[in-house]
């Protein structure tokens, strides 16, 4: 009988109510050899929780220690190991720690497979009532007013719907920004504490939602947004800096030169910033 064969197997942990783990999920704690956890004190009060003891040995994996860890768990996983990857809630990898540890194993040509469960985005998505049949997910957003302005100006034609993870102390910065790159009336919601008691899903235009976050918000925060109609007029980004362009043209510039200019100032797109202008003339 040959050796067993090493495996990565990614699991889902639940992103609020412990209730949503599934029976594999307790399979695979129970029975890994080695469970690596993003905390290892979150991962002790989950099993807790679930009743379940972890046989196997427990290792921290964190975007702290990623880098050195990796090659020693890939070894594992090479000489026979199943080894789980568990983070704080969801799915590891999506915007978790292992992304860098999946790459390793599949350039060792190691097996790596997935116990599927709660999903942040997924869950977001389905109860915002926003379009679903196309959607992307952008993470989270630059801390700095300047370089998230310029990552949403480039979103802001975006035809599919967008989902943002955002911390609660930013939400009303980031719900402010997004209704000036996509103009307030652009539908959005606001989702919060998932599957916890205290669940709440606030939509409406993001201009709306920015007013309403003003008196803070509280817990996890997933952020819906519609993508832009096709055939909607040009977007509040390119609605500012359209007198700019006019001027500029009339004085004698060329439009070509002005738009991809101003292009690179504000990360529109030159080409949509040309047919706005030449609609408006």
């Amino acid at each position: 009988m040959g050796a067993p064969e090493g495996t990565l197997v990614l699991a889902a942990t639940p992103i609020g109510d412990s209730r949503d783990a599934s029976p594999r999920l307790l399979d695979e704690l129970a029975g890994a050899g080695v469970v690596a956890a993003e905390d290892t004190r979150r991962l002790r009060r989950l099993t807790d929780r679930l009743g379940v003891s972890v046989t196997g040995e427990v290792v921290s994996y964190h975007e702290h220690n990623e880098a050195s860890r990796t090659p020693e768990l890939v070894e594992r996983i090479a000489a026979g190991d199943r080894v789980l990857l568990v983070t704080d809630a969801g799915m590891p990898s999506v915007s978790d720690p292992g992304y860098r540890l999946v790459s390793a194993c599949v350039e060792a040509d190691l097996r790596v497979t997935c116990v599927p469960g709660p999903s942040a985005v997924l869950m977001s998505l389905a109860v915002s009532g926003l379009p679903v049949d196309r959607f992307c997910f952008e993470g989270f957003l630059p801390r700095k007013a300047g370089e998230r302005g310029s990552v949403l100006a480039e979103l802001a034609q975006e035809p599919r719907t967008m989902v943002f993870f955002e911390a609660p102390h930013r939400v009303a910065q980031t719900l402010a920004a997004m209704a000036q790159a996509f103009g307030p009336d652009r539908p959005g919601a606001v989702c919060r504490e998932l599957t916890k008691t205290y669940e709440e899903v606030r939509r409406g235009g993001l201009g709306e939602l920015a007013d309403w976050a003003q008196d803070g918000v509280k817990g996890e925060i997933t952020i819906v947004v519609q993508g832009r109609d096709a055939s909607a007029g040009p977007t509040h980004g390119e609605v500012d800096v359209i007198p700019e362009i006019l001027a500029r043209t009339a004085a004698g510039e060329r439009l070509k030169d002005v738009c991809r200019q101003i292009a690179g100032r504000t990360g529109l797109s030159a080409r949509d910033l040309y047919e706005a202008a030449v609609a408006a003339r």
